[in-house]
């Protein structure tokens, strides 16, 4: 399906899966645009959300021998691990997965995404874990704990989402993070949480959680979605010798601009600057396609 994450993702009441179809009939129907669908373009080796629907790979290199210029623009398709012992335990998910399983049955192409569960812990406070409590709410969940290891100021999603939800009846807890998922006969049981106190600013700007010790204390919870962030998915690996030059050490794509070095490959949107909100992703878009037009006139 066209859209990415605005259509497998972002629940439909955020971004109506009606307007994506229109933007996409005006692309194909006004602009001649070509889609390729079932398609992953790569170069190396990795697996990301969404490649169950994968039906060929075609290699990135030889795209961009094809064409005069190249826009990659393949967004975040891979979540950040918590970190913490008992995560692998069935029972815990990321919110990628979760949210990607409910679009895939609202749209019909899985029967069940997930069981009803009766109490869910959501950890973290971006809009990838207010959309998760909010649809653990929807699937029917009695308790719905949102927890936070700083406080609803320093929430990425903002105050607003976060006081939405309590509305709602989800229990928030801040300046709390998880030490380990409590695991029973393979399942999750339960997570251990510890108390945290806010230091000074860490590379973020925003104050840092410092752990209280002797501060543990224990939620019960049938399902765990760690919500702590989604990274980029560049379209090619550090396995990728011509083009890993423009990789950091955590896979992550580094360029001065939009343009990646001398080559005819442009990189837009979320898999450039991670994580953000969609209008500013779409602007980045543009901007990286005004550059591949003076690229392709010779400005």
């Amino acid at each position: 399906m066209v859209g990415g994450l605005a259509v497998l993702a972002i629940p439909s009441y955020r971004i109506p899966y009606d307007n994506v179809v229109e933007g996409v009939e005006d692309l194909t129907k006004s602009f001649g645009v070509k889609l390729y669908l079932n398609t992953k373009v790569m170069c190396g080796e990795r697996h990301d959300e969404g490649d169950d629907f994968v039906k060929q790979v075609v290699d990135l290199r030889d795209i961009a021998k094809e064409y005069n210029a190249v826009i990659i623009t393949t967004g975040t398709w891979r979540s950040r691990k918590l970190g913490v012992s008992g995560e692998d335990a069935k029972g815990v998910v990321d919110a990628l997965t979760f949210l990607y399983r409910l679009r895939l049955a609202e749209y019909g192409l899985v029967k069940e995404p997930w069981p009803k569960v009766r109490k869910v812990i959501v950890v973290g406070a971006g809009l990838s874990a207010i959309d998760a409590a909010e649809e653990a709410l929807r699937l029917g969940a009695e308790e719905v704990y949102l927890v936070y290891r700083r406080t609803k100021k320093e929430a990425p999603a903002g105050e607003y989402y976060i006081n939405d939800l309590i509305a709602k009846g989800i229990k928030w807890i801040e300046l709390a993070a998880p030490t380990k998922i409590v695991v029973e006969n393979g399942f999750a049981k339960a997570v251990e949480f510890q108390r945290m106190r806010l230091g000074p600013p860490d590379k973020t700007g925003r104050p840092a959680p410092i752990p209280i010790p002797g501060s543990e204390f224990v939620i019960e919870a049938e399902l765990v979605i760690s919500a702590v962030g989604e990274v980029s998915t560049p379209p090619f690996t550090q396995e990728c010798a011509e083009l890993r030059q423009f990789l950091d050490e955590k896979g992550y794509i580094v360029s001065r601009g939009y343009r990646l070095g001398n080559t005819n490959m442009f990189v837009a949107g979320d898999v450039l600057t991670g994580p953000t909100k969609l209008g500013e992703a779409c602007r980045n878009g543009l901007y990286a396609a005004k550059d591949a037009e003076r690229f392709l006139r010779g400005v």
